[in-house]
């Protein structure tokens, strides 16, 4: 991911994107080519591997061999920027359009977990993060546990040894401040995806 000096995140800030983000694309390589898929993700507390699952009639773990390399894509935020948020252009600064943008990419090697006690646990995990935060909050105890073990044949666990991870926050921090400040409080009355974008250019001011 091509990343300048001014848009580098630290670490911690990247993991952080991953956790907003919630989901991400996979990407594999493989004999048919470059395939995706899109799903949610637990990182473990150490932050060296990420979980998932997806269907069994995917077909995009067949060709997988452990040890694969893989890239998964988290995108938190994104929204268009317009010239007309430049105050600069006013006194003679030229300007084109972009995009701002909040994501990470995370590079490792997977492993298949088809047995049925990694997949009630990981699909625990999962159920427990996106729930939380809802005020009527489902659990997994719900649901009877023959159709629950029905469910485990008809899905295949991923497990992701994290090998590096790398965020990047393109938040007009190129930009004359005047042109920041304007961007950030246009996004501001935008839509919700533009909001998203404010909110970071608020958590995250240009240093």
């Amino acid at each position: 991911m091509y990343v300048p000096a001014k848009f580098a995140t630290d670490e911690d800030r990247a993991w952080s994107i991953v956790a907003d983000a919630g989901a991400g694309t996979l990407v594999r390589g493989g004999p048919e080519g470059l395939r995706s898929v899109f799903l949610p993700f637990v990182v473990s507390p150490d932050r060296r591997s990420l979980r998932s699952h997806l269907a069994k009639a995917n077909d995009w773990w067949r060709t997988l061999e452990d040890g694969s390399e893989v890239l998964a894509l988290f995108l938190s935020a994104s929204a268009y920027v317009s010239p007309s948020n430049y105050p600069s252009r006013l006194e003679g600064v030229s300007h084109v359009p972009t995009w701002n943008y909040v994501m990470a990419e995370v590079r490792g090697r997977v492993r298949l977990r088809p047995d049925a006690d990694w997949l009630h646990e990981q699909t625990g995990e999962v159920t427990e993060q996106f729930e939380a935060t809802r005020d009527t909050q489902w659990s997994l105890s719900e649901v009877d546990e023959t159709y629950l073990h029905a469910q485990y044949k008809a899905i295949v666990g991923l497990e992701i040894e994290v090998v590096a991870i790398e965020g990047k926050a393109k938040l007009s921090q190129n930009r004359l401040e005047q042109d920041r400040l304007s961007v950030r409080d246009a996004l501001d009355q935008g839509s919700l995806e533009d909001q998203r974008v404010a909110q970071y250019m608020h958590q995250w001011p240009a240093s």
